[in-house]
């Protein structure tokens, strides 16, 4: 897994996107949704390429991570989440293809 180091999620962004990873992606409790493409991907059809997580300086808050996902369609795109925003409310499935803790 190649790791780039960012200061920003904006730069994140703009780098993952120039290198391919142009969808937006929601989580959703049992999937990842691209909305543009009317497109749903389970946690078996998805693979978390790179992820990269921001600190704010000092409100808790600013805390987010940045997912470049393909799946095995083709797609490959970006998710952009709270740490731990969503333990509580994904499978337990999507909650491991995510390493999302959810014992917060």
């Amino acid at each position: 897994m190649p790791k780039y180091h960012y200061i920003t999620v904006s730069e994140a962004l703009n780098d993952l996107k120039s290198r391919g990873y142009a969808e937006d992606f929601n989580l959703r409790p049992y999937c990842l949704e691209c909305p543009r493409l009317q497109l749903e991907l389970g946690a078996g059809e998805f693979a978390v390429d790179e992820v990269y997580r921001f600190e704010g300086p000092s409100d808790p808050a600013d805390n987010a991570v940045v997912y470049a996902v393909s799946s095995d369609k083709g797609v490959k795109g970006v998710l952009v989440d709270a740490y731990g925003t969503y333990a509580d409310s994904v499978t337990p499935e999507m909650a491991r293809k995510l390493k999302i803790d959810s014992q917060d």
